[in-house]
């Protein structure tokens, strides 16, 4: 049995295919197949079964690649000790960020990080939340960004902070000069929102759940930034959070307008593996957090002392 046997069969769990779990193996498929079926002789059980169209896990198989995820990530938590010696800054750390996070943060964190430790360089995933959480719990990634609620008893998270949701309408739609929304006036109108499965648009919906009443006139969109270009052109309204109505954001053929009380809002956070053993970058990275000054968002953390 080798870490490479195992890595194979945690990427077929993953994939559920075996050409996919191959090419992110970077060998080829008969190599990998070769690979898992010694694996399987050698443990005297099947991991896989394989279907025509699809490939799923035995019971004891679930097992198997659970216990191999874990070796999987105490090995690379030797590597990273081998490397570290005492400074747990010198590796780049894998973070993860949601879409509707990511664009507005990030111009802000990084200068503060690297006025705080410019030793720590960022491997950035940009995903949603359940790939993010995937690739957290493999061991892929070191800490995710996402929207609380998050995590389990093995998930450590630190709010970061609160930002509420605004109103975003062409300069000459009929509410661009309101003061205030009510979320319940949204379904009346041609409402744009990111694809789903992204969990801003899930937020949005509960705030507003008239809009997943049948005959609500929802479009979707790619990104934020696509859809704010969208309403732009005038083919709707939209709701995004207040990191992305800051000045640099500004068009005038936008207006921002923000929600009647009770105002919608979410809660940011950092989340890692309460087996992560890199706790000086995380620290570092929430010191960073606490520097930046994103317009819109109430922080929730202070600088470390």
């Amino acid at each position: 049995m080798t870490l490479n046997e195992l890595r194979f069969i945690v990427a077929v769990a993953q994939e559920r295919n075996f050409r996919r779990a191959a090419e992110k193996s970077f060998i080829s498929q008969p190599a990998l197949s070769l690979a898992i079926q010694k694996l399987e002789e050698e443990l005297g059980l099947k991991i896989f079964e394989r279907g025509k169209s699809e490939i799923t896990m035995t019971a004891i198989g679930n097992t198997i690649i659970e216990q191999a995820q874990r070796v999987l990530e105490e090995a690379e938590r030797l590597r990273e000790m081998a490397k570290q010696g005492s400074n747990q800054l010198a590796v780049p750390l894998r973070i993860g960020i949601i879409h509707s996070v990511a664009p507005y943060l990030l111009p802000d964190l990084i200068p503060a990080l690297q006025a705080i430790a410019p030793e720590l360089s960022l491997e950035i995933e940009e995903n949603i939340t359940a790939n993010l959480e995937v690739l957290l719990r493999n061991g892929m990634l070191d800490v995710i960004v996402i929207a609380l609620p998050f995590g389990d008893s093995g998930i450590l998270t630190h709010a970061l902070y609160d930002e509420a949701f605004e109103v975003v309408v062409h300069s000459k739609h009929a509410w661009a000069a309101r003061h205030s929304i009510h979320a319940q006036e949204l379904a009346g109108e041609n409402v744009l929102l990111l694809d789903s499965g992204h969990c801003f648009s899930n937020q949005v919906a509960e705030v507003c759940p008239e809009l997943n009443r049948k005959g609500v006139n929802t479009k979707k969109g790619t990104s934020l930034e696509t859809i704010r270009n969208m309403v732009a052109s005038g083919l709707g309204i939209t709701v995004l959070p207040a990191s992305a109505n800051g000045p640099r954001y500004h068009s005038p053929l936008l207006k921002v307008i923000p929600f009647a009380a009770p105002i919608p809002s979410r809660r940011i956070a950092l989340a890692w593996r309460k087996s992560f053993p890199r706790t000086q970058a995380i620290d570092v990275l929430i010191n960073a957090f606490s520097q930046t000054a994103i317009i819109g968002i109430q922080a929730l953390v202070k600088p470390l002392t």
